[in-house]
């Protein structure tokens, strides 16, 4: 399985919300919470890219999890990415991801 077709699978059930929905982000495929980017894939190095709070990428890019989102270079320091496919890692990630921009937004889950 492809991670873009993991990425699916896992975010499947999340669209039974009706915040969510598919979306792109700068060409990659995506979720959007309330109109918030919150995961994506990139098919490039087929890695999984979610929005946690800098607290826990920090936390991920030091326990050597995640590596820096950077696109053109550029770092964002809300963003990391996942380059190993892993159900219940990724899946984790989506469900804090998604929560993250629940709160955001200024909603709870």
């Amino acid at each position: 399985m492809s991670a873009e077709e993991l990425f699916w699978d896992l975010a499947e059930p999340m669209l039974t919300d009706p915040a969510i929905v598919r979306s792109t982000m700068m060409g990659l495929p995506c979720l959007r919470r309330d109109g918030r980017f919150f995961a994506s894939v990139d098919r490039r190095n087929q890695a999984l890219i979610v929005k946690l709070s800098e607290q826990r990428v920090a936390q991920l890019l030091r326990d050597g999890i995640g590596r820096p989102f950077a696109p053109a270079g550029k770092v964002f320091r809300e963003w990391v990415a996942l380059t190993d496919p892993d159900t219940r890692l990724w899946s984790d990630l989506l469900t804090e991801a998604r929560a993250h921009a629940a709160v955001s937004a200024g909603r709870e889950d």
